[in-house]
């Protein structure tokens, strides 16, 4: 499976200032999975969700490529 290949009906996010860093947790509700990445404030909100969004895309399909499904 590609990351391209994941389908997301939904992605919760939390995002966290740490110092002068923002850590951002995006969640696939339906699966439980979930992806964290840490990125620049200066870059905002919509361009940092999109990172992380790929970013759960990537681990989702590694996750199912892992396991065979």
């Amino acid at each position: 499976m590609k990351p391209e290949d994941v389908k997301l009906r939904e992605v919760l996010f939390e995002f966290h200032h740490v110092g002068k860093v923002v850590r951002v947790t995006a969640i696939d509700p339906r699966t439980g999975i979930e992806a964290i990445m840490v990125g620049a404030p200066k870059y905002g909100e919509e361009a940092l969700k999109r990172l992380a969004i790929r970013k759960l895309r990537y681990v989702i399909a590694k996750r199912y490529s892992q396991h065979g499904v």
